[in-house]
């Protein structure tokens, strides 16, 4: 089975991947994370002098949709989770299940202001990854089977669980 999550900056896709790969610790599971898949920053655009990480082609596409077939070969589960999950329609056709994490903007300005693992962001620019947010990373209207999730509140991973039905 193939999972792909998907939703804003900070709406906490990787922590969801991360709790589901922990429920089924008994399966053969691989998680897949497209900020792993970036290209190096010298091959990157810029937006006012600030590299642009807010845009498909910063993700080696290729490589990720290769990975996620080779995982599935291999392994009960593989979960894939990123800003793009479901921008590429090569990607979406693999997915068995979909989750979408959906967090509002006033939350999601809090808490991009609050992470600072890549140093602190210009207002500017956080605006910026909520506007990509907004082109990018919501799922396509013609996608069906989609758990939608409210991030700005803990996740109730028992729905999670149910949805999946693994």
């Amino acid at each position: 089975m193939i999972i792909g999550i998907g939703g804003c900056s900070n709406s906490g896709k990787s922590e969801l991947a991360e709790q589901l790969n922990n429920f089924y610790n008994k399966q053969n599971v691989k998680v897949l994370c497209q900020d792993d898949f970036v290209k190096r920053r010298d091959f990157l655009t810029t937006i006012n002098e600030h590299v642009d990480w807010e845009l498909p082609s910063t993700i080696f596409i290729n490589d990720f949709i290769n990975t996620v077939k080779d995982g599935s070969k291999t392994y009960d589960l593989v979960i894939c989770e990123g800003l793009f999950a479901f921008w590429f329609d090569e990607l979406n056709k693999l997915y068995d299940k979909r989750i979408f994490l959906e967090l509002d903007k006033k939350t999601f300005i809090e808490r991009k202001r609050k992470d600072l693992r890549w140093g602190k962001e210009p207002d500017w620019y956080i605006e910026h990854i909520r506007q990509s947010y907004l082109k990018y990373g919501l799922p396509k209207t013609s996608e069906t089977g989609i758990l939608y999730l409210d991030a700005s509140k803990e996740i109730n991973l028992n729905d999670v669980i149910s949805f999946i039905d693994l």
